[in-house]
């Protein structure tokens, strides 16, 4: 499997491909949310921790379970993000947020890091590069400033 992290280039838009349902119907509703939490609980201890509600477990625990519901959701499981939420619009819900290149790596290394651990549980890895090229290229919508100049 290959986890390469391309890089996104601000305004740049290019299509993007679900990943294949066979995704969903290998891993299941259950490991599918335990995938997002272990995600988030990488996000907690990272440097991009401070865009995220880590010191209040409630709140914590809501943006964990609509995440979960979205992934659930775009990998062809049940639609409860649009049952709770409406529609995904993510652009819109993610613009209140500073998010560069910098920070969607270190969003994508989490996931990179845990993605393995499926092949090993019997998923196939077809399916989940199919989940992974859905995040690397999702990710690069959600990038709203460029990259801290260097000087």
């Amino acid at each position: 499997m290959d986890f390469t992290i391309k890089e996104s280039t601000l305004g740049v838009d290019s299509p993007i491909v679900k990943p294949n349902t066979g995704f969903f119907t290998q891993v299941g509703e259950t490991r599918l949310r335990k995938l997002v939490d272990d995600h988030y609980e990488n996000i907690r201890n990272s440097d991009i921790a401070f865009m995220f509600p880590v010191d209040y477990e409630d709140e914590y625990a809501k943006v964990k379970k609509h995440a979960a519901d979205f992934f659930i959701q775009i990998c062809g499981g049940p639609d409860y993000f649009a049952q709770t939420r409406g529609d995904p619009r993510m652009l819109a819900r993610h613009q209140r947020f500073r998010i560069d290149e910098r920070g969607r790596r270190i969003w994508l290394s989490s996931f990179a890091s845990l993605l393995p651990l499926l092949e090993e549980e019997g998923i196939k890895p077809e399916y989940i590069q199919s989940f992974w090229n859905y995040l690397e290229r999702f990710s690069t919508l959600l990038v709203n400033m460029p990259a801290p100049t260097k000087g």
